[in-house]
């Protein structure tokens, strides 16, 4: 057993980057970019009027203006500010040679058909200079970020119209146990539904991988391997549960390394997941989490999403939240690290969520995150700040 900062060390040193592809820009919702990314121009571009009204030289505010044109947003202007002179300027226009201060048009009294006069009594300069925001080849976006809606507007406005992105790894689940039925069936007095196949797959597509179900394996060796094999031929990562715990029907370790992966770890000193089993065989993944549903949703968030970002090359750390604890929260054994679904109040405190151990998977509809404690502590008293990390 060995303590879960070494387990996701031995993952981290296993981890290899995925392959890269170009894919078109509105397909790139979630994905990570593999490359930075430069601008390929100026923005703004030229001057450009934040707001609707006249383009003038600041030292003629107080004389009437002749205005000379109308400048709509994509135009160029065709004509030179000089002394006494303006131009009728669109949000988003370019401001005219000779200008340097856009006065609003709520600013200004209209005094002849093609006159008018500033009559305010002070006014910003109300225009963006060129290049104030980005200039050309100034890295706009490092690569291993997520690609957000954001994103998406920025690759769009420096003419990225492919960006390259990793792969997005390939996930196989499969259930283990003569005890489990599929959600549409009815179970036996001694079956139950399979529930945590369709908990990892929801996990994993979520996690932004393609995702497939390759069903339940029975007990038995010959089944279970041929299983696992015929999911790691469609999958970089192999996800399996239950069939991993110390019981006389728990042949699956055996299996794995039949199946030809080398295990790194068997079991970890956290509470829950406890048996949990990481391999590999050469750049694909094989983890084994336990059957119970809370252990393979947290285990899940915590190491599997940790090898996802690995192989997928993202940077962007997990989301967490540092804040206080509503109440005391106490707990008997402290050999391992424990890891507690907790809620968010009104009052912006992290509230224990009612939790009665491994199997229940109800208490994560209420949970808006999961709160550690560490080896040998027993106690998170009320207001101490803690991280909730997000589900």
């Amino acid at each position: 057993m060995i303590l879960f900062e070494e387990a996701l060390d031995i993952i981290s040193k296993s981890a290899v980057l995925l392959s890269t592809e170009k894919i078109r820009l509105e397909d790139s919702l979630g994905r990570v970019l593999s490359v930075d990314v430069f601008s390929d121009m100026d923005m703004p571009p030229f001057d450009k009027s934040a707001v609707d009204g006249y383009a003038c030289r600041r030292a003629d505010l107080e004389n009437e203006l002749k205005v000379l044109e109308t400048i709509p947003a994509g135009k160029v202007p065709a004509k030179t500010i000089s002394t006494g002179e303006c131009s009728k300027l669109m949000t988003g226009g370019m401001l005219p040679k000779g200008a340097d201060t856009v006065i609003m048009v709520e600013d200004v009294e209209v005094t002849g058909t093609d006159t008018i006069r500033f009559v305010a009594s002070r006014t910003a300069p109300n225009y963006c200079t060129k290049a104030e925001d980005i200039t050309k080849g100034e890295k706009v976006l490092d690569k291993g970020i997520l690609i957000r809606p954001q994103e998406i507007a920025i690759l769009a406005s420096v003419g990225c119209a492919y960006p390259e992105v990793y792969n997005q790894p390939r996930i196989g689940i499969i259930s283990t146990g003569d005890e489990l039925v599929e959600p549409a069936e009815t179970p036996a007095l001694s079956q139950i539904r399979n529930s945590n196949a369709f908990q990892l797959l929801a996990q994993a597509k979520r996690a932004e991988c393609t995702a497939t179900y390759f069903g339940i394996a029975h007990d038995t060796e010959e089944e279970t391997l041929e299983i696992i094999q015929q999911t790691a031929a469609e999958s970089d990562i192999v996800i399996l549960t239950g069939g991993i715990s110390a019981g006389d029907f728990d042949f699956v370790p055996a299996v794995i390394q039949q199946a030809g992966f080398d295990i790194k770890f068997r079991s970890m000193a956290v509470q829950p997941g406890k048996p949990v089993i990481f391999a590999t065989r050469g750049n694909q993944y094989l983890v084994a989490l336990p059957g119970n549903p809370v252990s393979s949703f947290v285990q899940f968030e915590l190491l599997v999403k940790h090898l996802i970002k690995l192989i997928t090359g993202n940077n962007v750390p997990a989301m967490k939240l540092k804040v206080p604890m509503g109440i005391d929260y106490t707990r008997k054994r402290t050999t391992r690290k424990a890891f507690f679904p907790v809620y968010l109040s009104s009052e912006g405190t992290a509230m224990p969520v009612e939790y009665h151990g491994s199997a229940h998977i109800h208490s994560y509809i209420n949970a808006h995150g999961i709160v550690t404690i560490e080896i040998g502590e027993n106690e998170i008293s009320k207001g101490t700040l803690v991280d909730v990390r997000l589900v």
